[in-house]
């Protein structure tokens, strides 16, 4: 006859289980009601009080579905079945440590460390009782070392603190005008509106309604390099276009490596790192080569139509490094940078004070990038959403129009020569870049009048 055991039939472990189960599911792994029912009669065998080691194996068996997790299950088991503080205790996880947690903790100024016992006294002295005390100045530079630190150099509990940090980044990339009108103080007339105001004074326009063009808010498009030599930053990067997903912007956000993939669903997900694990599936070239020119290309033939029409900003995160066209890159970069409002590179190794853009790939589309900024740490995250929610509503000159030098000579036009080449030499100065995009099917058919 099977009986229930003591542990579970207390009521007390039950809920840290289902809790423990609620944390797997967070952390990505794929547990469900009938794996936890099949934990819970687990425990008639191997019981909690019994060898500890026995039931970490039992509950890995059962909860864990994909080789890959097994670091992550034992990883969390340790962290969630650790011995208290002081004594043994059966109690809810949920209220052990209530009463300090909760308790409003004492800010105090920063003072230098005078005793002689270990530092370990003070947290000993905060478990017997007393009320925390928590140091400004320690807490301020903690966080500003964070903000300093680059991505690259991150551990498991930095990443987790960084993502409350950029929680905390404001995204507003202005408002756009729209063809639709609304009732507003705008320069036209609003001549249905006019006349219903006109009926209180017996048919007499005394009061004119205007209206105003519509606004609305634009939208953002992410495309970021997740190929081999962004290895080191593409985790911390993803971090960053889930947050900015889950803030409530527009977003539309890209992979490529060697070929472009769509994850704006993806990112559905409220858990960063289920959104992580999804999106680290649907690339098939992740860690990869790179081909910038081919994935920009697929973009503005495949999804610039769909997903620009707002007048959208499109930042662009990749290193540099390319083993495609030059040339591609050049005119795909031009087409996507006259189908937008604004084109943002950034680039992790631009916070390197030796770094020079000197990469291929680098040379291509600089020329067409309206703002080229560093992405390698938090600070750089933060510099980037100020001059995003600084944004004017005219573009910038292209950057392949602007002069080199502000110098007055530079403004002289060059004397035209007299022997009749001026039309022969500008058209040869001309970069096919800029040219128009539009060509018509029957431009330069022969049977057409003046088709060439």
């Amino acid at each position: 006859m099977n009986t229930a055991p003591a542990d579970v039939g207390d009521g007390a472990i039950l809920p840290n289980l289902l809790m423990f189960g609620e944390v797997l599911r967070r952390l990505g792994l794929e547990v469900g009601s009938a794996n936890m029912l099949d934990l819970v009669r687990a425990t008639e065998y191997v019981p909690l009080g019994g060898n500890r080691n026995d039931f970490r194996l039992a509950a890995r068996a059962l909860l864990v579905h994909r080789r890959t997790d097994l670091p992550l299950f034992d990883e969390a088991f340790q962290v969630f079945w650790r011995r208290p503080a002081h004594g043994r205790s059966m109690r809810d996880l949920r209220s052990m440590g209530e009463e300090r947690r909760y308790r409003t903790p004492r800010v105090a100024p920063h003072r230098e460390d005078t005793s002689d016992g270990p530092p370990g006294d003070q947290e000993s002295e905060d478990a017997n009782g007393r009320q925390p005390v928590v140091d400004l100045q320690r807490s301020f530079s903690a966080r500003e070392v964070l903000r300093q630190r680059d991505f690259a150099e991150f551990t498991l509990a930095e990443v987790s603190a960084a993502r409350s940090l950029m929680a905390e980044l404001a995204w507003d990339l202005g408002q756009r005008r729209t063809r639709r009108l609304t009732w507003g103080d705008g320069s036209v007339i609003d001549l249905r509106r006019s006349m219903r105001k006109s009926l209180s004074h017996g048919g007499e326009m005394l009061d004119l309604a205007h209206r105003r063009r519509k606004t609305k808010p634009r939208p953002l498009v992410l495309i970021c390099d997740v190929s081999g030599s962004m290895e080191r930053y593409t985790r911390m990067l993803l971090h960053f276009v889930h947050t900015v997903a889950v803030s409530g912007q527009q977003l539309e956000a890209f992979l490529f490596a060697t070929r472009l993939t769509r994850i704006t669903r993806h990112l559905a997900a409220r858990g960063v790192d289920q959104a992580v694990a999804r999106v680290a599936q649907a690339v098939p070239d992740w860690a990869g080569g790179t081909r910038i020119g081919e994935a920009v290309k697929a973009f503005n033939y495949q999804w610039a139509r769909r997903v620009l029409r707002g007048g959208a900003v499109v930042m662009v995160i990749s290193d540099g490094w390319d083993r495609g066209d030059p040339d591609l890159l050049s005119r795909e970069m031009a087409r996507l940078q006259r189908s937008c409002h604004r084109l943002i590179w950034l680039n992790p190794l631009l916070g390197s004070p030796t770094y020079q853009p000197l990469t291929r790939g680098m040379q291509a589309a600089l020329p067409y990038t309206d703002d080229f900024m560093p992405a390698h740490n938090l600070h750089s995250l933060q510099e980037l959403a100020r001059h995003l929610n600084r944004l004017s509503n005219r573009r910038p000159l292209p950057s392949s129009k602007r002069l080199s030098s502000g110098s007055e000579e530079d403004f002289k036009p060059a004397p035209a020569p007299h022997d009749g080449t001026t039309a022969a030499r500008s058209r040869r100065d001309l970069n096919p870049a800029l040219a128009p995009t539009f060509r018509h099917p029957l431009w330069g058919h022969p049977n057409i009048p003046g088709g060439g």
